[in-house]
């Protein structure tokens, strides 16, 4: 399940075109549930892109720095050894 929150937003449709309106200061916030699939991919050549999708289809790719997936990779090793979550 893939839920999307928009704030301050605001576009235009003309003719089958999507037009930004107002100020910049839109924001969003992207959640999903019930994943499906994870990988890690090359993306460019400095970036990995992280893909994952839901069993709908929809799906979210985020793209880090290696520093930042290195950062992930500790956290989730972290909540391996302390949190019940892995049991």
């Amino acid at each position: 399940m893939l839920t999307l929150t928009l704030e301050d937003f605001m576009v235009e449709l003309t003719d089958g075109s999507i037009k930004n309106v107002g100020p910049a200061n839109k924001s969003a916030t992207v959640k999903m549930f019930d994943v499906e699939s994870a990988e890690a991919r090359e993306f460019g050549d400095k970036r990995v892109k992280l893909v994952f999708e839901d069993e709908e289809g929809s799906e979210i790719q985020i793209s880090l720095f290696p520093e930042d997936v290195r950062k992930l990779v500790d956290d989730v090793e972290r909540l391996e050894e302390e949190s019940p979550v892995f049991e």
